[in-house]
């Protein structure tokens, strides 16, 4: 339910926002929602005592003075609606909204051992060339015996495990037999 009146919001900032501007907003609403990690933060924005003027001011003041107006009236109708707590749902479908249209996404490639930058550009080219898409990826460290390449907004999940291979190539040998 979140997510659907989340994307009503992120359609109604894309719609009005200029096109240089919206990497600004991208950025002030991942400031933002990060600061709602903080748990004395997220209870200043939750708390019914603490007037909505006061909500909005606080978050327009920790992006800074030089805040564009049109954002800081988008924080102003999340505030007035009674939807501040939506800010991390916003900000998660504005970032998804923006690689969608940038055609560039992020992955992670996990594997015991590190792979070097050469190693990495060539499964990304490959990516590249399978998705059409840009694909970063970044290195995670694992215990997974192989390699694991994950892209969640392109739902794209390899998998290559030693013992997976063996399981199979033994699994044929027996049916070969």
């Amino acid at each position: 339910m979140e997510e659907l009146i989340a994307k009503r919001y992120v359609k109604a900032l894309l719609s009005i926002a200029k096109q240089d501007k919206k990497a600004t907003y991208i950025e002030a609403m991942n400031a933002i929602s990060v600061s709602f990690d903080n748990p004395k933060v997220f209870a200043v924005i939750k708390s019914p005592i603490i007037s909505t003027k006061s909500k909005v001011t606080l978050l327009v003041e920790a992006l800074g003075k030089d805040t564009d107006a049109v954002f800081v009236h988008f924080i102003r109708v999340l505030a007035e609606s009674k939807r501040l707590n939506l800010i991390p749902a916003v900000t998660k479908i504005l970032n998804e909204q923006m690689q969608k249209e940038n055609n560039l996404y992020e992955g992670v490639v996990k594997s015991q051992n590190k792979l070097d930058a050469g190693e990495l550009e060539k499964l990304e080219k490959t990516l590249k060339r399978y998705t059409g898409s840009t694909v970063k990826l970044v290195q995670e460290k694992s215990d997974l015996d192989g390699l694991r390449v994950n892209v969640d907004d392109l739902g794209i999940e390899v998998n290559f495990s030693k013992a997976r291979v063996k399981e199979q190539l033994i699994d044929f040998i027996k049916k070969s037999l």
